[in-house]
């Protein structure tokens, strides 16, 4: 199964002994860290531990819960002792600590435009050089053919057209009114016209901080004084990253009139924030955020990244110190105990293949971790041959979890998708701005979804008048011209994971029954993959097998990589059991 990522968190927190923090699950500051000497840690009890027990080790051991999921069974901690690790070590009821990483220094290969985002190549060779594309003009339409079209930009949605999620396909049959679909990113903007008519805001929760600085004083999330809501804890409606409102738009963009339709335009939305502004995830947010699903009558939850600071959880690399490997091995098993505990509450999990353009079944050279430190100075080192046999992302490799490979126009596999025969699940749309003839980028080959316009007018896409300035992004506006919304094309396999999100929330509509805990509809996941994964069209590998990728860059130069797929066209390493199908999955 998949990954991806995004950060940690600031702030004091009154002590929380909830089940799970309702409200971010708090981590110190940079600069508090620096004056205070705090350092902040998850800590993972012995399944079965008393809560007494728990609250004595972590005494013992020098630490302070100030947030704890009782039904995962870890807490956060926050310690002054430079020996906390170890010492917990000792306690019979702690099976392993990772740093609730606050972020020390970030590697300057992470840094850009002055804030030390994630590194996101996908969406930097996207948008690239917008003066030298071939496509810096408006981008071009896609004839309708005399199709009925859903919503004014539908004829820019390849992608809906090649799941069958149309007017003429899904769209007459979609049940999923009073379907709950989760959305672990970087949050959802609630107020967007294509968001707002299906977003749950008394549902949603923000389980994260924002982080303004590093330990040098460089950006990380940004001055929280210069946000739109000036304040570092966002409400449950506000996404400043703009990659969870394009996921969300994705799944369920409802048929308004304006912009686009989703997946599953009658289902409803619901923000369950685990990452950042600057695109990192960690482990508490994630675990909490999932534990509020499997407690709130989620349905279905997609989840686009991976969780910092490792592409690959190792428990023995010998190029991994013994702290590393013991804060890996937390890393899998908290995370494993958090999506069983949600699965088993009836939430459908589904996350992203990842965008390496590597198969996961092999031998792996990972340069990238930790994609920062927890010191400064400190960088990441290259950890040759990761076994995967030992080595898991989290958490598209988890025990329940559909992992999503990426699809462009053509219906072959993305050039940076990631892959592997027994890995993939199933494929989707996520774009392939060089899918075409002349193998040039093109806008339009990747997926159109909302955007958040303060991040549009922040990121210079549109101008003072509110005039879209930029090829990748368009605005579209209502008959009445009043109700206006942005949209920006996005590629990757967090673009492609949304859609199979959106068909098993189809599926959960068309099959599922009253669900008289919470309301609205149920359906388990075992059901739900089921359908979802015999109803997807078998896609064969190519012929060969070993299929070369080639992208005229607009520098003038040419990329070649040649990527091989394994497998039977039932079954195959590119597409898992096949593309996704959303008017099949419905039984139509």
């Amino acid at each position: 199964m998949p990954r991806l990522r995004t950060i940690a968190a600031t702030s004091t927190i009154a002590l929380a002994l909830t089940a799970f923090a309702a409200a971010p699950a708090g981590a110190i500051s940079s600069a508090e860290s620096e004056t205070s000497g705090e350092q902040q840690f998850v800590v993972l009890f012995d399944e079965g531990a008393s809560t007494e027990a728990m609250h004595a080790a972590v005494a013992a051991a020098g630490g302070t819960i100030v947030a704890e999921n009782t039904e995962v069974g870890v807490a956060t901690v926050v310690t002054t002792e430079t020996d906390f690790a170890a010492a917990a070590a000792a306690q019979s009821v702690i099976q392993g600590t990772a740093l609730n990483r606050v972020i020390a220094d970030v590697p300057e290969a992470a840094k850009g435009a002055g804030a030390a985002e994630k590194a996101d190549t996908a969406k930097a060779d996207l948008r690239g050089d917008a003066a030298g594309s071939a496509a810096a003009s408006a981008p071009a339409t896609r004839p309708s053919n005399g199709r009925p079209l859903a919503e004014p930009l539908a004829d820019l949605q390849w992608d809906m057209q090649a799941i069958g999620a149309t007017v003429d396909g899904s769209y007459r049959y979609d049940k999923t009114k009073g379907v709950l679909v989760g959305i672990l990113d970087t949050g959802v903007d609630g107020s967007h016209p294509d968001i707002a008519p299906n977003f749950d805001a008394e549902l949603s929760r923000n389980f994260t901080v924002d982080v303004e600085v590093d330990a040098n004083g460089d950006p990380i999330d940004g001055a929280c004084a210069d946000e739109p809501d000036q304040s570092c804890e966002d409400p449950a409606d506000v996404d400043e990253n703009g990659h969870g409102t394009h996921v969300a738009s994705t799944i369920g963009s409802p048929i308004n009139g304006v912009g686009i339709a989703g997946v599953a335009p009658d289902v409803t939305l619901v923000n369950l924030r685990a990452g950042q502004d600057s695109g990192y995830f960690f482990l508490q947010a994630s675990v909490d955020a999932l534990t509020y699903a499997g407690d709130n009558g989620i349905d279905v939850v997609n989840m686009s990244y991976y969780v910092d600071p490792w592409l690959f959880n190792c428990t023995s690399h010998p190029a991994d110190s013994a702290e590393d490997q013991a804060e890996q091995q937390t890393i899998i098993t908290a995370m494993q105990r958090a999506l069983d505990y949600a699965r088993g509450n009836g939430v459908t999990l589904i996350a992203a293949a990842g965008n390496q353009a590597a198969d996961y079944t092999k031998a792996y050279v990972d340069s990238s971790s930790p994609d920062f430190a927890s010191v400064p100075g400190e960088v990441a080192y290259t950890r040759d041959l990761l076994d995967p046999a030992s080595c898991v992302s989290m958490p598209g490799e988890a025990e329940g979890v559909i992992a999503v490979s990426s699809t462009g126009q053509s219906e072959r596999k993305a050039y940076y998708s990631s892959y592997g025969n027994g890995y993939v699940d199933v494929a989707a749309p996520g774009g392939d701005i060089y899918d075409n003839a002349e193998a040039t980028r093109q806008y339009p080959g990747g997926i159109l979804a909302a955007y958040p316009a303060a991040l549009a007018e922040a990121e210079g896409a549109i101008d003072e008048n509110g005039d879209v300035v930029v090829p990748w992004a368009v605005e579209s506006c209502d008959a009445s011209g009043e109700n206006c919304g942005y949209y920006q094309y996005l590629q990757g396999t967090s673009m492609a994971s949304p859609h199979a999100a959106g068909v098993a929330a189809l599926i959960v509509g068309a099959y599922g029954k009253h669900d008289k805990a919470h309301g609205g509809k149920t359906l388990s996941p075992e059901r739900v993959e089921s359908v979802l994964l015999q109803t997807a069209t078998d896609t064969a590998c190519p012929d060969p097998a070993a299929f070369t990728y080639v992208r005229n860059l607009p520098n003038g130069t040419t990329s070649t990589t040649t990527h091989t797929c394994e497998g039977e066209p039932t079954k195959n390493g590119f597409y898992g059991d096949g593309i996704v199908n959303a008017l099949a999955a419905i039984g139509r």
